[in-house]
């Protein structure tokens, strides 16, 4: 009997712009059971981090070859790239921001050592981005009527219905090479060989699975940007062509079915409205006709199904581009009618009056009038105060852009908050509307709120708020007690208003590429916050400690705990009382919780010794905290990821790390990378301070290698870059690591 080990199989990836997607298509497809597996990643000049996560793999698992290109050579140059340096009895093409189901490497490798086919087709389903993940329509072709193990494309021509693309097919590699077929630059590069390989295979083999998940990417997919390119179909299927010629009357079985199917995707190309511009259609349509009337063969007689393609298919004939429109008009008119009917039944429901109606009539006077191109608004965590990235960017933006005026907005009861000299407006306010409808910048470390209206013209910085070790965005929908009753719809519509969105590492760069998939740049400078942590001096930690009420001679240690979404309040992890006690006189408790909890004094209402557990929840600046404690103890807080800038020990309190990870979601494994000493009982969290393990060379290390990795670009000047790239409209490259 065949085993999956009897072949070997080239899974060949090219890679360009996927930072966010490339860690779990690669996972998806190393197999570990598999030893005949060879992956051929081409990083394709890739301008993101792309580069460096394909050496890590390579460096983990012998089975992945890295082919760094010097140039962007295009996804199907890059696809020849890796077929000149495959090894294996098959190949299969595989797009980097897809990913293989479960078992299916597998399931492909068996079926191809069972069959031994030229070619192997198997299913696929589409995943969108809400979640919804859908099997391909046209499944029952590898059903219906029953196939055998092997048959040619005269015995089943049904098979050229199949989706045209490279990836749902394994291809016996020298049957591809003696063929001579290449895969052409330019957009649908992948059509002139997927045809031709299923008119000149002998042995055709189905595998009625769905081995592949094509994701449909919000932003960022080649077919869902309009332009030129779109025309290069026409050139793709003119080489399809040429190949039926070469094969004569081979080829006259199935030349109608596959006139059908090119004159079927150019109608998709021109009918979605989201590839030619309106004003190529035209000139679309004109080439459309030449490619129908060139092609067509004698005996070839319009589909009759759906309803209207034949008719568009005598419209193509004539290139009667007028007629065409005639009928694509009469589907929108039906959808203009439906439009205003719902608008209309909204209006009787009252939705459109409301007691805030005078406020949104003042606010969108305002956004009539011209924005204030000197006017910037900050705000941070949901308008509580002063604080975060966006503080340390208004300050840097006082010294090298004095022109721009920088207005807070704040909640009611933050205003005694706000430092000196530092304007703000109230939320809800007249001054608000009118700030918010004119000012030209925003930056905030969370979104505005869902009734702010961004204006052509405005500019938004998105500066996030922490390294996500946890889930963040579309990522935790796979997480529903972590996202609770999050609308996602609505968080992407409020992520498309960014223009720029900040990263402090390459963790977070690809987390914020999956999480947010929006137009926006991305800025992987480092934090601004963090600017104070690197530049902080003696003189300020002895300052900040005198003024916290720090003991002289103590060892401070700073507990922020993170907040836990399986948790209704705040409830401590470990016994604060006794964690105290056994740590001695000479250490001081500095708590500080999570700032979505409302407490008032934990350490008094709890009995706490006093003086040895100060309670700092309601201090304005964790920054404050950092710089003035000996040590940290957190658990999955992303304040360890900015600590690790005072090179202070750090210490991470695991005990629920297997529920926390299970119900949010994480990033990466903190437990086998931590930024120090780990603890996961109470007992080994008062001995690694007792015993002095959080000082220790082992923790020292691991400290310095996880900084290396999660801190490269915080060298004092994050705030700098920020400004400038946002007030100045300077370029501004990451530093040199």
């Amino acid at each position: 009997m065949s085993s999956a080990n009897d072949i070997s199989l080239s899974v060949i990836v090219p890679v360009h712009k996927v930072q966010g997607y490339i860690r779990q298509c690669l996972d998806s497809i190393l197999d570990p059971d598999l030893p005949n597996l060879e992956v051929i990643a081409v990083d394709d000049a890739s301008p993101d981090g792309c580069g460096e996560i394909l050496d890590e793999f390579a460096e983990r698992d012998s089975r992945v070859r890295v082919l760094h290109l010097t140039e962007n050579v295009g996804l199907g140059n890059a696809r020849n790239a890796g077929l000149d340096a495959a090894t294996g009895d098959y190949v299969w093409f595989f797009d980097s921001d897809d990913y293989a189901t479960e078992g299916a490497v597998r399931a492909i490798c068996e079926r191809l050592a069972e069959t031994r086919p030229d070619v192997l087709l198997f299913d696929y389903a589409r995943a969108y981005w809400n979640g919804r993940v859908k099997r391909s329509i046209i499944n029952h072709l590898f059903r219906e009527p029953p196939a055998p193990d092997v048959f040619t494309i005269a015995e089943r021509p049904s098979v050229l219905e199949l989706m045209m693309t490279s990836w749902n097919r394994a291809i016996r590699r020298e049957f591809l090479l003696d063929l001579g077929l290449r895969f052409s630059s330019g957009y649908y590069e992948d059509v002139n060989v997927t045809y031709p390989i299923l008119m000149a295979a002998e042995r055709l083999s189905l595998l009625d699975r769905v081995c592949y998940i094509y994701r449909q990417r919000r932003r960022g997919a080649i077919t869902k940007t309009a332009g030129e390119k779109h025309f290069d179909a026409f050139a793709q299927y003119e080489r399809i062509f040429a190949f039926m010629d070469e094969l004569g009357e081979r080829a006259d079985p199935y030349r109608q079915l596959m006139f059908n199917r090119t004159i079927w995707h150019l109608l998709v190309i021109i009918e979605r409205g989201d590839r030619v511009h309106e004003s190529d259609n035209a000139r679309f349509f004109a080439e459309m006709s030449k490619i129908y009337n060139k092609y067509r063969p004698a005996d070839h007689t319009p589909p009759s199904e759906p309803p209207l393609l034949a008719e568009k298919h005598r419209l193509i004939e004539k290139n009667d581009y007028r007629g065409f429109q005639r009928i694509k008009g009469s589907k929108v008119k039906v959808k203009a009618k439906k439009s205003a009917k719902k608008a209309l039944n909204l209006r009787k429901r009252g939705v459109l009056y409301s007691k805030e109606l005078a406020k949104e009539r003042y606010y969108q006077m305002h956004r009539g009038l011209a924005i204030d191109e000197n006017l910037a608004v900050f705000a941070a965590y949901w308008y509580r105060g002063y604080a975060c990235n966006p503080a340390a960017i208004y300050e840097k933006a006082r010294e090298l852009a004095p022109h721009v005026r920088g207005v807070w907005v704040v909640k009611p009861g933050a205003r005694k908050s706000m430092p000196e000299g530092v304007e703000y407006v109230v939320s809800g306010s007249a001054d608000y509307y009118r700030t918010m409808a004119r000012a030209k910048y925003f930056v905030n470390n969370v979104n505005f709120p869902d009734n702010y209206v961004k204006r052509p013209g405005q500019v938004h910085m998105m500066t996030q708020h922490g390294t996500p070790l946890k889930k963040m965005g579309l990522d935790q929908m796979e997480y529903p007690v972590g996202a609770g009753d999050m609308d996602f719809k609505a968080l992407l519509a409020r992520s498309d208003r960014w223009d720029y969105l900040l990263s402090s590492n390459p963790l977070s760069t690809e987390a914020w590429d999956r999480g947010f998939p929006c137009s926006y740049e991305m800025l992987e400078i480092g934090y601004p916050r963090n600017d104070r942590l690197v530049r902080a001096t003696e003189e300020e930690r002895v300052r900040l400690r005198a003024e916290l009420g720090i003991p002289e001679g103590a060892t401070a240690i700073l507990y922020a705990p993170t907040h836990r979404d399986y948790q209704r309040r705040y409830s401590p992890m470990f016994d604060i009382g006794r964690f105290v006690e056994q740590l001695g006189d000479d250490h001081v408790l500095l708590l500080r919780a999570h700032y979505y909890y409302k407490l008032k004094n934990m350490a008094a209402d709890m009995g706490w010794p006093e003086g040895r557990v100060i309670d700092v929840s309601k201090h304005p600046s964790v920054e404050d905290l950092g710089i003035a404690s000996d040590a940290l103890l957190t658990d999955y807080s992303s304040v360890m990821f900015d600590y690790a800038n005072l090179d202070k020990p750090i210490v991470i309190y695991a005990n629920d790390w297997d529920t926390y990870r299970l119900t949010r979601g994480v990033n990466f494994d903190l437990t086998a990378f931590p930024p120090g000493a780990i603890a996961t009982t109470e007992s080994e969290l008062a001995d690694v301070f007792v015993s002095r393990a959080a000082w220790s060379d082992t923790a020292t290390k691991a400290r310095a290698a996880f900084r290396e990795r999660f801190c490269p670009w915080d060298d004092g000047n994050a705030a700098e870059r920020a400004v400038r790239r946002l007030f100045l409209g300077e370029k501004v490259p990451n530093p040199p690591v």
